[in-house]
């Protein structure tokens, strides 16, 4: 299994690549579940993608998208996953995250 550093950088790596994400962050709060006994498998992240790919999609339709594109990583590398996914009009409409 890939270091933490490696993980994220899969992680974005593969948005990119299927999604063709314009934007992505990702935060990794691994460290904060380090007591968990199910993150044992895998991180917990908190990630925003932009991609024109969601365009007239539901939330909930966007992301069954980044689900699908992250495939494997799910089920080995991802415990738990937060996302916001949002157009690029939306991004450039939203308030920052912090």
């Amino acid at each position: 299994m890939p270091r933490a550093e490696e993980r994220v950088q899969i992680i974005k790596t593969t948005l990119e690549d299927r999604l063709e994400a314009e934007h992505i962050e990702i935060v990794d709060d691994s460290a904060a579940h380090s007591g968990h006994l199910g993150a044992q498998g895998g991180g917990h992240y908190r990630v925003l993608v932009v991609s024109e790919r969601f365009e007239d999609l539901s939330r909930v339709a966007a992301q069954r998208l980044v689900y699908q594109a992250l495939g494997e990583l799910m089920t080995n590398d991802i415990h738990a996953l937060e996302m916001r996914t949002l157009t690029p009009d939306q991004w450039a409409k939203s308030e920052p995250v912090e």
